[in-house]
């Protein structure tokens, strides 16, 4: 850990030093910042789509347009549109014994945020967060997954061409440098990972006492509402279910459904899977689980389930061999309990279970049980009963009649609650994330607070406090 701190601390002290040669940026160094990270994504797009291609061992490069390339150029058009108007100081109210001044609150960039990075969306969840970042006028340090030293690198290359060295800087490296990354004394620390790993960054970065934004995940819910049709919420779910082989932190972990549709939804579900992808194995649009650890894990999931009486219905259209494979056929989990892993611990694959309610009131009791996801999303045309869905539950963020798309929104936040995270890096919230919101009064040459100053028995301190408790009085 020595050795990494001495390469980061430099860095890091640096740039610190630059900030404080230039710590208001104007809007249109900002842009110019925004357009920089705009260009070399576009001057990178077919590596990184390569690049990524090969961490994962397959994965299709349709997903990395949809998932990764086009909602970075999407962030970063929507911020650079906004940022002059979100820079301007908001003007605020004075109370009664100021009149006379002024009060406004003025955004000022932070300093320099680090931003640690997850290996599931490797580009987008490095890149994203910098664009809130830039758009507030600070400087980052990113330190990007080990697990994707293909894409790592790149991302390191293309950094290194479009920034200089005091505004953007970026770092691969082990879990070595990741430790000594967090234990940096940033001005803010941008975390996207597991809940486990969350914690841990947020104690160390409580000994800087340095501000964090965590973006974990948890285990998001899935509910069928009894009169919504089965096959169009199983074609739904199939298609959020596949992206990237439910390796995405708001991909539906868990489905809640009615016991008598049970049946309904695995035959539905399954020929949504097989209409989109009629063989798995060798099909370059199905993505490859990104390590053998990974791959271990949800295998070992689905041996502790079976042991446990769950029931596993793989999907695998072309009765293709896994046994070498990179990749996992989905598979649906029925017959679950509470004490199997897939119940307990954030999925992160192709695994589906299933859970049974009897009344939409279990549904939402069970999912409060639960620590909070990061997402929820419920079936039903009916907007008084999502309406109801809505207020009586906590996620970070919600889908009516969808999956994971709120994530593609940059006109609103993102981010989780409690365990599955805190703060927003997304459009506006993303701003004010990594701004210091500044409250400024401003008093004019004339000081009538001077007016009711001691001695307190004046006449002028008489008077005002009988109008301020006569405003204040007892409500009826």
């Amino acid at each position: 850990m020595n050795n990494a701190i001495t390469t980061l601390e430099p860095t890091l002290f640096s740039m610190k030093a630059s900030f404080a040669l230039a710590p208001a940026p104007t809007a249109k160094e900002r842009i110019h910042r925004l357009n920089q990270l705009h260009n070399g994504i576009l001057d990178y797009k077919a590596l990184f789509i390569e690049a990524i291609n090969k961490d994962f061992g397959g994965r299709a490069s349709a997903e990395t347009l949809l998932t990764e390339i086009l909602p970075l150029l999407e962030g970063i058009h929507y911020a650079k549109k906004r940022v002059k108007r979100w820079m301007k100081p908001s003007k605020r109210k004075v109370p009664f014994m100021l009149l006379g001044s002024s009060a406004a609150v003025h955004y000022q960039p932070v300093g320099v945020v680090g931003i640690l990075s997850p290996w599931n969306f490797p580009l987008l969840l490095t890149l994203s967060p910098l664009v809130g970042a830039l758009a507030a006028g600070n400087r980052a340090m990113l330190k990007t997954s080990e697990f994707c030293p293909y894409t790592s690198s790149l991302i390191q290359k293309m950094i290194a061409e479009q920034f200089k060295a005091d505004e953007v800087v970026s770092f691969d490296g082990d879990v070595e440098m990741a430790t000594a990354f967090t234990s940096l004394p940033f001005d803010h620390l941008v975390f996207t990972g597991s809940t486990p790993i969350g914690k841990k960054v947020m104690q160390a970065a409580a000994n800087n006492l340095t501000p964090v934004t965590l973006e974990l995940g948890g285990k998001s819910p899935a509910i069928i509402q009894e009169d919504f049709a089965i096959e169009e919420a199983a074609k739904r779910l199939a298609l959020g279910k596949a992206i990237n082989a439910g390796q995405a932190c708001v991909s539906p972990d868990y489905l809640l459904i009615q016991e008598d549709q049970v049946d309904h939804f695995v035959t539905a579900f399954t020929q949504a899977i097989t209409r989109n992808y009629p063989y798995l194995e060798s099909n370059p649009d199905y993505s490859a689980i990104i390590n053998d650890r990974q791959r271990e894990r949800l295998k070992h999931y689905l041996i502790d389930a079976t042991e446990k009486g769950a029931s596993i219905i793989t999907i695998n259209p072309a009765s293709e061999k896994f046994d070498d494979s990179d990749k996992l056929p989905i598979s649906l989990i029925t017959n679950v309990s509470d004490d199997m892993l897939v119940m307990q611990e954030e999925i992160f694959g192709p695994l589906l279970p299933i859970v049974m309610y009897k009344t939409l009131q279990d549904a939402i009791d069970y999912v409060n049980k639960k620590p909070r996801p990061l997402s929820l999303y419920y079936f039903d045309w009916d907007k008084k009963r999502s309406k109801t869905i809505l207020n009586q539950t906590h996620s970070g963020g919600a889908g009516i009649n969808d999956v994971m798309t709120q994530v593609m929104v940059d006109d609103m936040p993102f981010g989780g609650i409690g365990p599955s995270g805190m703060g927003h890096y997304h459009g506006k919230e993303g701003f004010l994330s990594f701004s210091k919101a500044k409250g400024v009064i401003h008093k004019g040459r004339i000081d009538t607070t001077a007016l009711i100053a001691a001695p307190w028995g004046n006449t002028l301190y008489k008077g005002l406090m009988a109008l301020q408790f006569f405003r204040f009085r007892k409500i009826k």
